[in-house]
């Protein structure tokens, strides 16, 4: 007979190592480059921080990525709320096949995403002809932007809403539907609070996500400067040119903001706490 051991059961020195690899491990790869590059950044001075900040070009990168973020993040909150709530609440042909597809920006390149898109609607793509004779500009622009990153964080909403939403299944749906409640009813009642925290964690990465995505965004909006370069294509060019402490600057902007999500996120999670648990075991 073999008995069932307890992970908590390990010998001191065994939990002291694992927690010294995981603290090690995040030190060197996560925690160590962030203060690199504020520390760069903030090497010149401040003067010389806001000032790079300030600059013309910048300031207009930094305006689009938030713009962008702005049209993405509703967008992909529509979508990851209608796509989660059709699979794990109804059965239909094809549901296998559309979690699939939700799941594919994730193990596609966004460098090949976005080429997709430059096939689609560049000069010389399948659409390409038809823009140009009623002058409607997407590759090079805003809207092939717009349209490469939301193709990259789709999935963040759906694949935090799906599996919660397929744990609690139907019953308490059903029951108001006896009772006589409507489609949106239930939806707005009984569904979207039960899955209230997921769905604000869904738009927390997403969020981050829109704000750095380089590879897909770097392909389709090419490189204009002060018009589709979003904060990475900037820090790229910055660093390119050799003005390191104004592309660390940017960098720094961008981690603070990535660094604003996160602390968000660990805030809910410490104030509601036993909500978010009681959700999880719902």
């Amino acid at each position: 007979m073999i008995a069932n051991a307890s992970p908590t059961t390990e010998r001191r020195g065994v939990r002291i190592l694992l927690i010294a690899i995981s603290v090690a491990f995040l030190l060197f790869f996560v925690v160590l480059p962030l203060i690199t590059v504020f520390i760069e950044a903030l090497r010149p001075g401040l003067g010389a921080y806001f000032g790079a900040l300030r600059d013309r070009d910048t300031a207009s990168a930094i305006r689009l990525t938030l713009f962008i973020a702005a049209i993405s993040v509703p967008a992909n909150l529509v979508f990851g709320v209608a796509a989660s709530w059709a699979i794990a609440k109804f059965d239909f042909k094809g549901k296998s096949f559309l979690t699939t597809l939700i799941d594919l920006p994730f193990s596609v390149s966004p460098v090949t995403s976005g080429l997709i898109y430059v096939l689609i609607f560049g000069a010389q793509g399948y659409l390409g002809p038809w823009l140009a004779a009623h002058d409607i500009h997407i590759i090079f622009a805003v809207p092939g932007i717009v349209l490469a990153t939301i193709f990259v964080t789709f999935p963040f909403v759906a694949r935090e809403l799906i599996p919660i939403m397929q744990e609690q299944g139907t019953g308490e749906e059903e029951a108001a539907v006896s009772l006589g409640a409507s489609g949106w009813q239930v939806f707005f009642r009984v569904t979207l609070p039960n899955v209230k925290w997921a769905l604000l964690y869904g738009v927390l990465l997403c969020n981050a996500r829109a704000m750095g995505e380089f590879g897909a965004v770097s392909v389709v909006s090419g490189h204009v400067r002060g018009k589709t370069n979003t904060m990475p294509l900037q820090i790229e060019i910055l660093y390119n040119e050799y003005a390191s402490q104004a592309a660390f600057a940017v960098a720094s902007l961008l981690a603070l903001l990535a660094l604003v999500t996160l602390a968000v996120k660990t805030f809910l999670e410490w104030r509601y706490a036993g909500e978010i648990a009681a959700q999880r075991r719902h």
